[in-house]
């Protein structure tokens, strides 16, 4: 088999593949570059590609036609909004993702900006580096925040990235609510968390982290009169979509002082807009889409996706088949 490779991968992932044949490793994160699926279905035509492994790019409709000979798609995400499936299934193409592969490293980055905001971190650390630090003692009062320990975190959705999120915050002491209808209280993943209605997790919750794929259903979720629900003196940290939360109406809660602060790790655009209203607020904390982005979670992917390929070159259904009815009708190797 010949495999094309354009997710960042692994030395260890990149060794388990070089048995079953030809690897063409060509990293976005080194290529800087989204490919076109008309033309990357004609390149894996053209140079007889088998499987192909990608994080950011699009599995269309029109690189399945151009690419007859093509049996295996991975995609280094949990996520399928970027795969056709259906035209996949149709044209015998197995797909595999990669679910929970950053869900530690997405709650860890929440646990961080919940530090941060409850703290008033990257204010404190842009005043002393700005020069502004003349009075030994005003940093004290004008910095002086609130600990989390104590404080009631809400979670809007507990799939694996809230359910992580769950475990540590309760390790440093913080009461966990969440709200999830496909949750039931005797599950593993409710531990130690109150199951609430949404109403009353934005109600009693004093910071609220939205944990909810996007979807028709999600879309909007959080609008003027959800968030109006929230305690004034509360945080939300949105690292999941921008689409869940209404841009206006947390705008307008952030400047009327009707929420404390906000912390957002997804956006309309990525780069942010510089007219983005969120850039100027003081008590906005904004980072560039970094959730997954460790070591940790390029070696996880690496490994689920290498142990799924090795899986189908041999006749074995992967263990993370997005699409399990097209086993029937796979191209086989």
């Amino acid at each position: 088999m010949k495999t094309l490779i354009f997710a960042p991968f692994s030395t260890s992932g990149l060794a388990a593949l070089r048995d079953l044949g030809d690897i063409v490793y060509e990293p976005w994160t080194d290529t800087q570059e989204i490919q076109d699926p008309e033309e990357l279905g004609q390149r894996i035509a053209a140079d007889g590609v088998d499987a192909l492994v990608v994080e950011i790019d699009f599995l269309f409709e029109e690189l399945f036609d151009a690419a007859p000979g093509l049996r295996f798609a991975a995609i280094c995400r949990s996520a399928l909004n970027q795969v056709d499936l259906e035209a996949a299934t149709d044209r015998g193409v197995v797909i595999a993702h990669t679910p929970g592969r950053n869900a530690q490293a997405v709650a860890e980055l929440v646990l961080g900006h919940l530090l941060s905001l409850a703290r008033h971190i990257p204010q404190a650390s842009a005043f002393v580096a700005n020069g502004q630090w003349e009075d030994p003692t005003e940093p004290y009062t004008r910095f002086q925040g609130r600990e989390v320990a104590g404080a009631t975190l809400g979670l809007v959705g507990l799939g694996q990235i809230g359910g992580r999120v769950a475990r540590l915050a309760r390790g440093v002491g913080m009461r966990v609510q969440a709200y999830d209808p496909y949750v039931s209280p005797g599950t593993r993943a409710a531990a130690g968390v109150t199951l609430v209605d949404l109403n009353t997790l934005l109600a009693t919750s004093d910071f609220v982290s939205i944990h909810v794929p996007e979807t028709i259903e999600t879309t909007g979720m959080l609008d003027g009169e959800a968030l109006a629900k929230m305690r004034p003196n509360a945080y939300l940290v949105n690292v999941t979509s921008p689409t869940i939360v209404d841009r206006d109406a947390l705008v307008n809660a952030l400047r009327t002082g009707k929420l404390a602060g906000a912390a957002m790790d997804v956006h309309d655009s990525h780069p942010l807009a510089p007219d983005s209203p969120f850039i100027d607020m003081p008590n906005v904390l904004l980072t560039p889409h970094i959730g997954g982005a460790t070591r940790e979670t390029i070696e996880r992917h690496s490994a689920m996706v290498a142990e799924d390929l090795r899986r189908f070159a041999r006749g074995a259904k992967p263990k993370h088949l997005a699409n399990p009815d097209v086993w029937a009708r796979r191209r086989k190797p």
